[in-house]
């Protein structure tokens, strides 16, 4: 792209016949010296790792802007289509699947796996908690290590476990638990009729074109190896068909792919909407439960692993596998993301690199904001609802948004908050922050007239403990004093 192209800008035709530009529009690809620093950081961790291959892949608004490999491909392959073992990224995959069903009506999340999977162990957890790794569950399967052997010793679910697999009462803690997937993977199998990978391929992979994620190795493809940590040496691992324990871990697939997937998660693949809806998408990257007190920058979701890095919010998930390490990551904010793959066991930082693969693009090259456009759907009849409101003494400030529902946050700017979406003639339900799940309810007076907002028994009037509006306690009849 050459620096004429970069500067022109997006325009966009409006119903009223007016054109608007978007400035950030064509600044897609990055610009030379921000592809070498991306470049060094890859090479530099390919070498610091001691890996023999190391691929990454950035991608800003769903597309691949910039990908590089370092060490042994195979020959005249681009290596973002190198296909690398992606290890629990795979759970990622199996959640969306989850997800469908409870979409479709066939299951509920908050109820326990058992009432449609016959399972010996974690029946009682709930799919939820499954999906977020608080079913107390034992974080390993039964019998030898499971990622390199054959599946075939353990095949049926109850071969999973062994005497001591539910190690914390359900829903109480954070528990990261490869057998609680291949629990949701048999779930998949049982209401669908069908192998896992199976319906995986039909209902994800092929609508978001991810053509190089397979069940097995199909060339071309990196070998997996467990390089000596006091030498220069390898030896190659075993790339096992882990079996039950698939839905878990067993995936191969490309850098290429996974930005697709990255795209499909941020709402940037033309086929998001089709394989799962927005609502489940962002429900997947809400935290469900924080790690441990050790740990306060990081949570889980339905699927995807939540980090605070660098004073933003990051998705994603990594995954290892003997002879392999994965990354995929994507800012919202910046709508970029990045991914990572490599063939060794151990050494390389991959997620350390992939998240510096994301600040390096927005500290050379931040994403324009979205250009400020007339909200389509605010409803004009609403707006003798907007401005101020009070709590107590402390202002609120209402405001239309651009999906047709409503916000009420603190005037400062701190406090307790929270978007609302509209659920009935004068009722919005809270989305997020502290009144999440809580109601926002018009309140009028005989008259017709709005006397205050009702947020979760909250009453919020026009003025501070305002004196015709129901504040509990009342207003002191002297009202305010020196």
């Amino acid at each position: 792209m050459t620096d004429k192209s970069r500067e022109n800008s997006h325009q966009h035709s409006a119903s009223d016949g007016t054109t608007s530009v978007d400035p950030g529009a064509a600044f897609t690809e990055p610009l030379p010296e921000t592809r070498r620093e991306l470049a060094h950081r890859a090479a530099a961790c390919q070498a610091a790792g001691r890996v023999p291959a190391l691929v990454a892949t950035v991608a800003r608004e769903g597309k691949p802007v910039w990908s590089g490999g370092v060490g042994e491909f195979p020959v005249g392959a681009a290596p973002e289509q190198v296909r690398f073992r992606i290890a629990s990224i795979t759970k990622s995959l199996t959640a969306v699947l989850v997800l469908r069903l409870r979409d479709e009506g066939l299951i509920e999340l908050d109820q326990p796996i058992e009432r449609w999977l016959p399972t010996p162990h974690g029946g009682g957890a709930t799919v939820a908690q499954l999906l977020a790794h608080t079913a107390g569950l034992a974080a390993e399967s039964r019998g030898p290590w499971w990622e390199r052997t054959p599946g075939e010793l353990r095949p049926e679910l109850p071969d999973l476990f062994g005497p001591d697999q539910e190690l914390h009462p359900t829903g109480r803690r954070f528990h990261y638990s490869n057998p609680g997937y291949a629990l949701l993977g048999a779930l998949v199998e049982r209401l669908r009729g069908e192998p896992w990978y199976t319906v995986l391929r039909r209902e994800v992979l092929a609508p978001l074109g991810m053509e190089r994620t397979s069940y097995e190795r199909r060339e071309p493809a990196a070998r997996g190896w467990a390089v000596h940590p006091h030498a220069d040496l390898r030896q190659p691992e075993p790339e096992v068909d882990t079996g039950r324990m698939a839905p878990a871990g067993q995936l191969w697939s490309t850098t290429e792919d996974l930005c697709a997937f990255a795209a499909f998660l941020t709402g940037h693949h033309e086929n998001a909407d089709a394989v799962l809806g927005a609502d489940s998408r962002a429900e997947m990257r809400s935290s469900a439960v924080p790690l441990e007190l050790t740990d306060l920058t990081s949570g889980y979701g339905l699927g995807l692993q939540v980090v605070q890095h660098e004073g933003r919010q990051l998705f994603g998930h990594g995954g290892s596998l003997p002879g392999f390490l994965a990354g995929v990551w994507f800012d919202p904010e910046q709508r970029t993301a990045a991914a990572v793959l490599a063939n060794a066991t151990a050494g390389p930082a991959v997620r350390s690199l992939t998240f510096d693969l994301l600040s390096t693009l927005r500290r050379r090259e931040p994403s324009f904001p979205e250009p400020w456009r007339p909200a389509a759907d605010a409803d004009p009849a609403l707006l003798p609802l907007t401005g101020d409101w009070y709590w107590g003494t402390t202002s609120h400030t209402l405001r239309l948004d651009d999906a047709g529902g409503v916000s009420l946050y603190p005037t400062g700017g701190s406090g307790r908050g929270s978007r609302f979406r509209r659920v009935g003639a004068e009722e919005w339900l809270g989305l997020d922050a502290y009144y999440a799940g809580e109601r926002l309810t018009v309140q009028r007076g005989p008259d017709g007239r709005v006397t205050h907002l009702d947020v979760g028994t909250f009453v919020f009037t026009r003025e501070p403990y305002e004196p015709a509006a129901p504040v509990p306690g009342g207003s002191d009849p002297t009202g305010w004093t020196a």
